[in-house]
């Protein structure tokens, strides 16, 4: 049994997770017992620099690897992109190593696993189809950037709270990944874990014939890599298929 702990902040599209653990157990995916509990975190839902910078504290943290404690997790991901890229690279480092040693186990977040993940599949050039708004957007791009990953083309959508990313249809999902993608681009990314896109990937991927990473299907994958786990799951996109 490999169990992979999340810590989430506040409500949004946790469901993608029990999605996600119902994928690596059926049909669809190699052999194998996967859970993924979900711890959630409490502040603010709004995407702003100060309330990032709170939500995604060392003390916040260490209260999500508490409530995971008794899953004895193998790995945990802070599974929100902005809360950890708002840090800056370092920043951010040192969040993942704190948490790490908190939980006792291998820790990451999902801006790390963006650039793993696309370190991973050969992906250099990217589109970034973002629900931020802008001034928080283009702190992902600094981030990409210090991760060695060039962002050709970057939207925001000024989507204010992760409340309102979660409430998204799943055809808004796919038009914002389809319709911000540019010729040059090797993959489109789409970075808030409060929106659902388990469900959307395959639909994505077929529009733009090329991969897209998105929040929560990168943060499953950094989970399995920290655990020392693959799995295949062709409805999951490029990331999670043989021969990529």
């Amino acid at each position: 049994m490999t169990t992979i702990g999340f810590i989430y902040p506040d409500h949004a599209a946790e469901d993608d997770y029990p999605l996600a653990e119902q994928l690596l157990g059926g049909s669809d995916a190699a052999e194998g017992d996967i859970r993924l509990p979900v711890a959630h975190i409490y502040g603010t839902d709004l995407h702003a620099v100060p309330e990032l910078l709170d939500l995604g504290s060392e003390s916040r943290l260490a209260e999500g690897a508490g409530l995971l404690a008794r899953h004895r997790p193998d790995a945990v991901v802070w599974a929100c992109t902005s809360g950890s890229f708002v840090y800056g690279w370092e920043g951010a480092r040192d969040q993942a190593d704190r948490l790490a040693a908190t939980a006792g186990v291998p820790a990451s977040s999902t801006s790390f696993a963006f650039v793993h993940a696309a370190q991973a599949i050969g992906v250099r050039r990217v589109a970034v189809a973002a629900s931020y708004p802008d001034d928080v957007a283009r702190l992902f791009v600094d981030f990409l950037a210090a991760g060695g990953v060039e962002v050709l083309t970057m939207s925001s959508a000024d989507i204010d709270t992760a409340a309102e990313v979660g409430r998204l249809a799943p055809d808004a999902v796919v038009d914002l990944a389809v319709t911000h993608d540019h010729p040059d681009a090797d993959a489109v990314l789409v970075p808030d874990t409060a929106m659902r896109t388990l469900g959307e990937i395959t639909a994505i991927e077929e529009k733009l014939g090329k991969p897209v990473l998105t929040a929560n299907q990168v943060t499953l994958w950094e989970g399995l890599r920290l655990a020392g786990t693959a799995r295949v799951v062709r409805s999951l996109g490029t990331l999670f298929r043989p021969g990529r």
